[in-house]
């Protein structure tokens, strides 16, 4: 109830702080990308439960001769890199705060096709609400692997308090200004899983 408490406290002093940033930004990338300006996709959440992820969209929507998206590296431009870079794109999931789909601190909500091939134990990352930003994400997210990352979710959601919280979310302001070793745009984990389905 505390955690729900300052989740919900946190994200509107948040919001009220950065919505002339979040117009701005809401501007930049109609003008830049065009509509939709928000990126909505579903992702698990606490249980499984599926929800509406939201961001701000950081990329087009080029396709190939046959009509299939061109990959992600082909379809980010330079401004949806630096957005992402900032993490500014992870804003409107604030929202996801506030309804109570997300936490600010939690694992990262992955894509809803991989929930069949998650063991008892990486299934536990879904114990608790998923989050903006985890422990994972503070200790060197980008070069873990992927077992070591669901190790890490499986730890914080074992030993989650307000104090490892508070932690978690003062480590994610410092490594966002110097850009240290995290960045939330990976959460579409290709080859992800290469083992058969639990």
């Amino acid at each position: 109830m505390f955690k729900r408490m300052f989740d919900i406290l946190i994200s509107i002093l948040v919001f009220i702080c950065f919505f002339p940033v979040m117009l701005i930004l809401a501007f930049m990338v109609k003008k830049k990308l065009g509509s939709p300006i928000i990126f909505r996709q579903k992702r698990p959440g606490k249980n499984g439960d599926i929800f509406e992820l939201y961001k701000f969209r950081s990329m087009t929507d080029l396709i190939d001769k046959e009509g299939k998206l061109l990959d992600d590296t082909e379809r980010l431009t330079p401004f949806g890199t630096k957005l992402r870079s900032t993490s500014l794109d992870e804003l409107p999931s604030l929202f996801n705060v506030l309804k109570g789909d997300m936490s600010l601190v939690g694992p990262r909500p992955l894509l809803v096709e991989y929930l069949p091939f998650y063991n008892e134990e990486q299934s536990k990352r879904h114990n608790v609400r998923p989050g903006i930003t985890g422990w994972a994400q503070v200790n060197g997210r980008n070069a873990l692997s992927w077992e070591k990352r669901f190790e890490m979710d499986v730890w914080y959601v074992k030993q989650q308090s307000f104090i490892l919280d508070l932690k978690i979310l003062l480590m994610t302001v410092k490594k966002v200004f110097i850009k240290e070793g995290i960045n939330f745009d990976g959460d579409k984990t290709t080859s992800l899983f290469t083992g058969t389905k639990k």
